[in-house]
């Protein structure tokens, strides 16, 4: 069967790429080549108005997700089992949502380490939130802290170290407040209807690894961070109490920021 001339031509050139070979008999009218052009152009556009609106809709969906990251402490003096580990591990299993990206981290109990892992932690996610878990011997609630301290430092790490500034930041301020309302997370999340979990605010972080921590991160973020003392394990909670405890405060802490976020889109428009 014949060959179509233009492809004999390119055929016949050494090292040329191949071309589909039409048989004579199929070849296409010049009307008929074009309606199919038109055709393919057409399909051609639909296929990149679906592809651009599936692109859009990933685009959206990527965006309206939100990383949080939670961390919590390893053992140190008398809390052979820190409950504040316990209770970010009960949180993870718990999760925050589909929509929620959640990542958990334990700290030890070593103030160079706290130095060097808060800052790492927001260069590596770039969360919406950090909030930070420990543990009070002295506390029976959940204690939302409002804010971090910058001094007085004294008292030994795991590695029986100190800051010899016995401080977190020198030069820094005295105090970083925290621009998360607590009075208002501890009201919300007290009408949660965890009855048997009591929620109450605090501005005296404890000037331990604690204070330390929060201090670190607070500077670190400009203020977006948390921080959540929890009491030993059984006094009075359960582990799995703890960790509905914390669900419920970064639930409503979310749902506060989603709101303020929505709240100034509608006052830009």
């Amino acid at each position: 069967m014949p060959l179509n001339q233009s492809c004999r031509a390119v055929a016949g050139k050494a090292g040329s790429r191949s071309c589909h070979v039409t048989p004579a008999c199929c070849q296409l009218s010049a009307e008929q080549s074009s309606r199919r052009r038109h055709w393919q152009q057409v399909a051609g556009w639909r296929c990149m108005a679906l592809s651009r609106g599936s692109t859009q809709q990933l685009t959206a969906m990527e965006k309206q997700r939100r990383c949080v990251v939670v961390t919590g402490f390893g053992p140190f003096g008398e809390h052979a089992v820190n409950a504040s580990w316990v209770a970010v591990q009960e949180l993870k299993k718990l999760g925050l949502g589909d929509t929620i990206d959640l990542h958990v981290y334990e700290v030890p109990v070593e103030y160079q380490t706290v130095q060097r892992l808060i800052p790492d932690l927001w260069i590596k996610h770039r969360p919406q939130l950090i909030v930070h878990v420990g543990v009070s011997g002295m506390a029976t609630a959940i204690t939302l802290e409002q804010c971090g301290h910058n001094k007085g430092y004294l008292g030994l790490d795991n590695c029986q170290f100190c800051p010899d500034t016995q401080c977190c930041v020198e030069g820094g301020p005295e105090c970083l407040q925290s621009t998360i309302d607590m009075d208002a997370v501890c009201k919300r999340a007290s009408a949660a209807g965890l009855d048997e979990v009591q929620f109450i605010v605090s501005t005296d972080a404890g000037r331990y690894l604690c204070d330390f921590t929060y201090y670190t991160s607070l500077y670190e973020s400009h203020g977006k961070s948390v921080f959540i003392h929890v009491p030993p394990l059984g006094k009075p909670y359960t582990p799995a109490q703890l960790g509905r405890a914390l669900q419920t405060i970064l639930q409503v802490i979310l749902d506060m920021e989603h709101s303020d976020n929505q709240n100034n889109c509608d006052h830009k428009q």
